[in-house]
């Protein structure tokens, strides 16, 4: 018999290297080297799946139960599952002068959600210069407030750690209250959101803005990405400052700047970063449903973050607000939106949602625990988010499984659907068109 040699398309053998690295996590999490107490392999697989997604959300406390080679390998997951297998794999090509073929260059474009294999190298490029010259900045400007805090070692390598896991949207920290206790500190503040902010807004809208001075020149997607932002977190900080305002156990203790501060951070954290300044489990109920959609939403394409992504629902809203104004096509800044672009947005947040209601059903006949906090959880863990009422911890065997796919599905499931929708196959039979009665 003939051997049969087994193809794999770009979008499988992203998979399988994403399995592989979750795994090899896995097994050195596992290792009595890297906790301080010994922990459950399931525990284990839970950590270096959220790590490896960028999510945050954590079965026990990171800088209790890890080691420093625990930590280490974390961080090392958060770093290559934020900026990309590919990334990785291309930036060491580059190194051994070794030339990148095309099934390199279309694994490249899978793994960061381009729509052409034109400028990818460069653009990988790019990510790594852009990305570790941010985190090496963002990492001095921390230790300048937690060295005299925490002492020199502790207080570099907190700001190493916290300066990665934020510019990758992961949410992982140190400290048991993750950021609670710097709720009105403006340096904590303004280093971690702009690093989350940034590495969640996306590399095309970075490498646009770099080539691009001029607003005008600016392609549709990158002013979607920062009129879009801008706009979501305004109101996003708002909503909170007003809602939360009275609110003892959140901002109603703090003073005027720590209200404004605490509302900030909380606004534009749900866009996938995962850090938290404000106790989540006592927000009042319309700020947990607003975050839930927050964390839904979700940051941009080509970035760290996760979601059905800002220009996934924006395209959605505007072809709904076109519909209702009987217009045939959508049209943003003299540029048409294609029918293409419209159905795989349509197709993303469907799939996203079906998913995550059959999650849901799971989950609240396993989990003994109320519908908000599990609804929060499934959301959190698909939006690889990070934020939790406080169940994590306390999840079932079959919850803790649940959450890792929803996790796993949150960071490649629309991406790699987003690929395939992109090049369809054409029917070569064309059928009657007739009309289906809806609404």
């Amino acid at each position: 018999m003939r051997n049969r040699v087994i193809k794999l398309n770009p979008s499988q053998l992203l998979l399988i290297m994403f399995i592989s690295f979750i795994t090899l996590g896995t097994i050195l999490l596992k290792i009595p080297a890297a906790s301080t107490e010994p922990i459950s392999w399931l525990d284990a697989l839970f950590t270096a799946t959220s790590a490896m997604t960028v999510t945050g959300l954590v079965v026990v406390d990171t800088g209790t139960a890890y080691t420093l080679f625990g930590e280490l390998v974390i961080v090392g997951l958060i770093q290559v599952g934020g900026l990309g297998i590919m990334s990785f794999a291309v930036l060491i090509y580059i190194m051994l002068g070794k030339k990148i073929g095309m099934k390199e260059r279309l694994l490249i474009q899978q793994s960061l959600n381009q729509t052409s294999l034109g400028g990818v190298i460069n653009l990988v490029r790019y990510l790594f210069i852009f990305s570790f010259t941010i985190e090496f900045i963002a990492m001095i400007l921390l230790s300048i407030r937690w060295i005299p805090e925490f002492g020199w070692s502790k207080g570099i390598y907190f700001s190493f750690f916290h300066s990665i896991s934020a510019f990758n949207n992961a949410g992982f920290g140190l400290l048991p209250d993750s950021l609670m206790q710097y709720v009105g500190d403006p340096i904590i503040n303004i280093v971690i959101s702009f690093l989350f902010i940034i590495g969640g807004i996306g590399f095309t809208v970075l490498v646009d803005l770099k080539h691009k001075k001029r607003f005008k020149k600016l392609s549709l997607h990158t002013k979607l990405m920062l009129v879009g932002s801008f706009v979501v977190n305004i109101i996003a900080m708002l909503f909170i400052f007003f809602v939360e305002y009275s609110n003892p156990k959140t901002l109603g203790g703090l003073d005027w700047a720590g209200k404004l501060w605490g509302s900030f951070f909380q606004a534009v954290v749900p866009r996938t970063a995962g850090f938290n300044s404000l106790d989540i489990a006592s927000l009042n109920e319309p700020t947990i449903l607003f975050i839930i959609i927050l964390m839904f939403i979700g940051a941009g394409s080509a970035s760290t973050g996760g979601g059905i992504k800002l220009t996934t629902f924006l395209v959605i809203i505007f072809s709904v607000i076109n519909y209702i104004k009987a217009k045939d096509e959508i049209v943003i800044s003299n540029r048409s939106i294609s029918q293409t672009s419209i159905l795989k947005a349509l197709a993303i947040a469907t799939t996203s949602i079906v998913f995550i209601l059959l999650c849901l059903i799971i989950l609240t006949i396993t989990e003994q625990k109320p519908f908000l906090m599990i609804l929060f959880e499934v959301v959190s863990a698909f939006g690889t988010v990070g934020l939790s009422m406080g169940i994590t911890g306390t999840l079932t065997s079959i919850g803790k499984c649940i959450i890792i796919l929803v996790m796993f599905f949150g960071k490649l499931g629309p991406l790699t659907l987003a690929y395939t929708l992109a090049k369809p196959d054409k029917a070569k039979i064309k059928y009657p068109k007739e009309d289906v009665l809806t609404g």
